[in-house]
């Protein structure tokens, strides 16, 4: 049987396995007393989203909405001076 001489290519693959799981543990490490990290990223972003929709979207900071209400889609419908 032929010898496939592969070696090199197999040994890279696992350094970048190797590599990725090393990021994934450094990862784990740097969020992983905070359990509850995305869900506090997502009540901020909620409260900013709760605030703009407050005060009709006219706030800094709420023009990136603009493009995602007006429609059907979101069902909020806001007079916008452009």
């Amino acid at each position: 049987m032929k010898e496939p001489h592969n070696h090199a290519k197999v040994g890279h693959a696992m350094i970048v396995v190797a590599a990725s799981l090393t990021v994934v543990a450094l990862l784990a490490l740097a969020i992983g007393s905070d359990v509850l990290y995305a869900d506090k990223i997502q009540r901020d972003h909620q409260a900013q989203f709760s605030e703009c929709k407050a005060n009709d979207f006219k706030l800094d900071g709420c023009e990136k909405y603009w493009d995602r209400i007006n429609s059907d889609v979101s069902g909020i419908y806001v007079d916008l001076d452009k």
